[in-house]
């Protein structure tokens, strides 16, 4: 059995301080021992029964499905709503881009609109001049752990009969006007990276209260297999099936979801503190109606007022061993999707301004308090000897 350390948490001031970690400190090992032993180390397991229960009561949906990653998730669920060639879905820029690469991966384009600055999330009034007579529906994203405005983009999909995929995958615990993330669409996907708030490696989920629709995503994601008749396939299937020895680290990680969420909101309240007061770092803006997801913290730097770019404090705060992330490339200027976005005309100042400026600054459960004061005051000195 691995002892545990007391101090394992804490980076010393001569150690690179990571962007991410899983905190893998409950029964982890304990329950993927379990699964190994019971030798039911595959796709079936009392595992994927245990988190699919579980996972869908923390979302408060009907049904949760274990999926083997968030981007396989968006894949099968398009598939699952009838999505394919000649189709557009809406897409916010600034994502990650599976989130684009799933609609691709049926054949559909994805359309590119602006985000909120207020939410950083998909911005509903740009919704309404998207829609095209191709448009099927909409993917939002809870971005760096914000909701996303369910009622405006509901009420739109809604008007245009269209479906409302919420891509959560960044979102664990976050909520909107009380209701939990995962449950604001009409179908929700998760990732379960090792970078996420709740992890097994690598994993997905799908959330829904449209039965019909979860057995489609059960069907396309285990081979197309008929539910009723074994090794007897009605329509062509995916294996994205996610296996018990992974449900296992789940099941472990939803036994102390609220610890770990609540953990990461003190890393969350530390770097409002220590970050207070320094000029032009922005932190993330929160939108009345909800509660933050702790993925990571974000904030935006204005080069004018720090004195430098967000790049160049990034390459200060590597000089200083501490590592960040920027925000996302828009999608609308990488390569695969630049040339249809010009073509539309697509402009999106809001989304360009943040991906410019944001940073994402080391997050995990539970750092400790001297390694976010590190991180503070080495961006604090940064910009005092600019």
């Amino acid at each position: 059995m691995i002892q545990k350390n007391p101090n394992a948490n804490q980076i010393a001031a001569d150690q690179m301080i990571p962007v991410a970690q899983p905190d893998l400190g409950g029964n982890e090992e304990k329950y993927v021992l379990d699964a190994v032993r019971s030798t039911w180390i595959s796709s079936t397991g009392a595992y994927v029964d245990r988190f699919e229960k579980e996972f869908a009561e923390f979302c408060d949906s009907k049904e949760a499905i274990a999926i083997c990653n968030g981007t396989a998730a968006l894949h099968v669920v398009l598939m699952a709503l009838g999505c394919g060639p000649g189709d557009e879905v809406i897409v916010p820029s600034l994502t990650y881009i599976a989130t684009a690469n799933a609609v691709r991966y049926v054949g559909a384009e994805p359309l590119f609109v602006d985000v909120d600055p207020e939410t950083w999330t998909i911005d509903p009034q740009q919704l309404e001049r998207a829609i095209t007579r191709k448009t099927k529906g909409i993917i939002s994203v809870d971005l760096y752990g914000h909701p996303i405005d369910a009622d405006a983009i509901n009420h739109t999909a809604g008007i245009h009969g269209l479906w409302h995929i919420e891509d959560a995958a960044e979102a664990h615990g976050g909520l909107y006007k009380g209701r939990p993330t995962g449950s604001l669409g009409d179908v929700a996907t998760f990732s379960f990276f090792g970078n996420k708030i709740l992890t097994c490696g690598e994993g997905g989920a799908v959330t829904t209260d449209n039965s019909q629709l979860a057995r489609r995503v059960r069907t396309l994601k285990g081979q197309g297999v008929d539910p009723n008749r074994r090794y007897f396939f009605p329509v062509t299937g995916y294996n994205f099936r996610l296996t018990n020895v992974a449900c296992a680290l789940l099941c472990a990680q939803m036994e102390r979801d609220k610890e770990i969420i609540t953990q990461r909101r003190k890393v969350f309240s530390l770097y409002d503190q220590f970050l207070e007061g320094i000029p032009g770092v922005h932190h993330q803006p929160i939108a009345e109606w909800a509660v933050q997801a702790p993925w990571l913290y974000s904030i935006t730097i204005d080069p004018k007022a720090y004195g430098m770019t967000r790049d160049e404090m990034a390459i200060e705060l590597k000089k200083r061993k501490i590592d960040t992330r920027p925000f996302f490339t828009p999608l609308h200027r990488l390569p695969p999707f630049v040339r249809e976005s010009e073509a539309r005309n697509e402009h999106l100042p809001v989304t360009d301004r943040l991906a410019s400026q944001g940073i994402n600054l080391p997050t995990w459960s539970p750092a400790d308090e001297l390694t976010i004061k590190r991180v503070s005051d080495a961006i604090r000195d940064i910009q005092a000897g600019a």
